[in-house]
């Protein structure tokens, strides 16, 4: 893909277009086995929100892997508590 996308000096639309295309096979695949496919809001503060007490910490920079939350004093790895907001927030999602 990157290859290609220099080379037809198509850049980020190539990139984006196998990234769909990745989503809609993913989402084909799923429904084939009767479950769904949840997509979540590319700005949602999955990394600074405290999976404990939801309080968002808006002076989380990229460069911090872990980080404690002012408000209950939890402390997060960045990745780790992103995927149990981003499965929590899906999970919502469904629900609604």
């Amino acid at each position: 893909m990157q290859d290609m996308s220099q080379a037809l000096n198509f850049g980020k639309s190539v990139a984006d277009n196998g990234w769909g295309m990745f989503n809609a096979f993913l989402s084909y695949k799923l429904a084939d086995q009767g479950k769904q496919f949840v997509k979540i809001d590319k700005w949602y503060p999955s990394s600074k929100t405290c999976h404990i007490c939801g309080d968002i910490y808006k002076e989380l920079q990229l460069s911090e892997r872990t980080w404690t939350c002012p408000k209950c004093n939890t402390m997060h790895n960045r990745d780790d508590n992103a995927s149990v907001n981003i499965k929590n927030k899906g999970l919502e999602m469904l629900s609604a």
